[in-house]
């Protein structure tokens, strides 16, 4: 970390974006109107009222994807973002949005252990996983990509996790700790860095992309050029990539796309 960087400015997304408000504003009116048409199961891998999994089913029996949402683990939930399911649908390919518990009434580390139970629970439908996540999302799709699935259930198979598809996440938490964000995750550095898969032992199955709005803060970037780095050095197949022209909120618009170039991506990792 650069003593030299204004990390509030780096992070604060909504300070950048001026127009946030909007795009927030058109997540939830286009998620509304999928979820109208395509209305998903509802699967629960917990006791909390958060502890639910949208399963938009796209009629393909090979992999599915899942989409974990941003919100600096402080806001949203799956609902705002259901009409992401709309690319990969539209391929054959499923699609599941889980939700969680939020920050400051759960710590960090509780949100990483709810992803796991949703992906066991997910793990029941017998099928591989692409995890792929936006923001707060990316760092969680990149934490489930690290775990060693056997080793907490020797019931779930080694590539049960298949692939990761990181959209502007974050793998190192430190940064944040002095930032107004931190407010709610109330975060230390010692949990900082046991939070952050930068850190963590590099998968040892599987791939990692990691791509970024092309207009986002020099931070994000860093972000995940230095995993793409630290896990492909370990040997892990990784990629670094950019959305074009787009700022943190518009990054993930191409998943409702079946034609863009992030789902044919998406579809290439579910074909493997």
């Amino acid at each position: 970390m650069g003593a030299d960087v204004n990390y509030e400015v780096e992070y604060n997304n909504r300070a950048r974006v001026p127009e946030h408000p909007a795009l927030i504003a058109d997540w939830a009116r286009d998620a509304a109107g999928y979820r109208e048409r395509n209305p998903p199961r509802s699967i629960s891998y917990g006791p909390g009222r958060r502890n639910t999994i949208d399963f938009f089913a796209g009629g393909g029996k090979g992999p599915i994807v899942v989409f974990i949402h941003g919100g600096y683990w402080q806001a949203f939930d799956s609902s705002s973002f259901s009409h992401l399911a709309a690319g990969l649908n539209a391929h054959g390919i499923s699609v599941a949005m889980p939700s969680y518990d939020l920050c400051p009434g759960v710590t960090v580390d509780r949100i990483i252990q709810q992803m796991r139970m949703a992906v066991r629970e997910l793990a029941r439908l017998g099928r591989p996983l692409v995890i792929s996540g936006h923001s707060a999302g990316g760092h969680l799709a990149a934490c489930l990509l690290a775990i060693d699935w056997p080793a907490i259930d020797a019931s779930l198979p080694r590539d049960l996790v298949i692939a990761a598809y990181s959209i502007s996440g974050l793998f190192e938490l430190g940064p944040l700790v002095k930032t107004s964000i931190n407010n709610a995750l109330r975060l230390d550095d010692a949990a900082a860095r046991a939070a952050s898969p930068l850190f963590w032992r590099a998968p040892a199955r599987g791939s990692l992309d990691a791509v970024v709005g092309e207009i986002e803060s020099a931070e994000y970037f860093r972000q995940s050029k230095s995993i793409v780095d630290v896990w492909g050095r370990a040997g892990l197949p990784t990629q670094f990539g950019t959305v074009a022209g787009a700022n943190h909120f518009a990054a993930i618009a191409p998943l409702a796309d079946p034609g863009s170039p992030m789902v044919v991506r998406l579809r290439e990792l579910a074909a493997r």
